[in-house]
């Protein structure tokens, strides 16, 4: 029989109405009595990590919840964590990261309504996140509405609908239906034999910046004083504006500074390739990071995990670039 351990984080599924509007209230131990009461077929236990919106989640509770995954590694055979939906899959992706080589599962979960409501759907993702977790595969997942989903990949698209989450640029892992898990044959779920690692020294000084016609170029110079590593959402494949409001001189400044500078896409789907128009490869310096087809929720936690290993931006580009837990499929 397997043991899992439950971590609880916070989010719409522990939450109860408050005097300004939904909270989390509700215990590890009443959601670790839910899931007992469905005889899945396993051992239970849980711990509470914090209780809050994953509004409020930061780089340093992603941390928390890595640390106790670890500490925790040899006493259990998977991992369920319950977690808000706004930002699951930053720390989806960050937990990727900071649990190199991991050899069990590791699901994170959450619902779009509270688990005590009459309408919830957090009943069906946290025994489909249990039965994943209780699966002989390794790495992280986030498990919603049926769908096992990368860690790297998951992206919120929708703000009410049970079916909140998509896999982004890359297939989904397994559906889960009427308690049985189909597996996408084309996607990799094994690790191998190497030792787990705990890589949890993160720099948070990462900014996000959504180009829109007329950013101000002098953005930039705040930019540069206040952060190490800055990635720019910019147009289509990635470009730039090189006219007018031209901002390809001050992404060259940020570079000269010892700025990591990461390049993306504001489109959901397909990746970045700036060779393709003059307005990407103007901004195509050669230490400048392609993001190629990794998602937001991603680029941004590696950002800042490569930077909390290293100043020198010809290694960070090296790291961003790098596969990891399927996070880029472009090459």
């Amino acid at each position: 029989m397997k043991k899992l351990l439950l971590l609880t984080t916070g989010g719409t599924i522990a939450s109860v109405s408050g005097a300004n509007g939904l909270i989390p209230g509700i215990t590890d131990t009443e959601i670790a009595g839910y899931l007992l009461e469905q005889n899945l077929g396993c051992t239970i236990e849980s711990k509470a990590l914090m209780e809050i919106d994953s509004t409020n989640m930061q780089p340093e509770c992603w941390v928390r919840i890595a640390e106790a995954i670890y500490e925790s590694y040899c006493d259990y055979d998977g991992f369920v964590i319950t977690h808000g939906t706004d930002t699951m899959g930053y720390t989806a992706a960050a937990l990727s990261y900071m649990l190199q080589n991991i050899a069990k599962p590791v699901v994170m979960t959450g619902s779009q309504v509270p688990i005590h409501y009459e309408n919830t759907d957090a009943g069906k993702n946290l025994v489909d996140a249990v039965r994943f977790a209780s699966e002989d595969i390794g790495g992280v997942f986030l498990v919603f509405d049926g769908k096992a989903i990368h860690g790297t990949r998951a992206v919120k698209v929708r703000t009410r609908s049970y079916h909140a989450f998509e896999s982004i640029n890359h297939p989904y892992a397994a559906f889960i239906e009427e308690g049985e898990i189909r597996y996408n044959k084309s996607v990799s779920l094994l690790r191998g034999d190497a030792e787990m690692k705990l890589e949890v020294s993160l720099c948070p000084d990462v900014f996000l910046l959504k180009l829109h016609p007329g950013t101000k170029p002098e953005l930039f110079d705040f930019l540069r004083c206040h952060y190490r590593g800055v990635i720019i959402e910019g147009f289509g494949l990635g470009g730039v504006p090189n006219q007018g409001r031209s901002l390809v001189r001050k992404i060259i400044e940020l570079l000269q500074s010892g700025i990591a500078v990461v390049m993306t896409t504001q489109c959901l789907e397909e990746g970045e390739d700036r060779t393709l128009y003059e307005v990407g490869r103007l901004a195509a310096g050669e230490l400048i990071i392609s993001s190629k087809d990794m998602n937001t929720e991603a680029i941004v936690p590696k950002l800042m995990w490569a930077l909390g290993k290293t100043d020198d931006l010809g290694e960070v580009k090296r790291m961003m670039e790098t596969p990891i837990a399927e996070d880029i499929t472009i090459h």
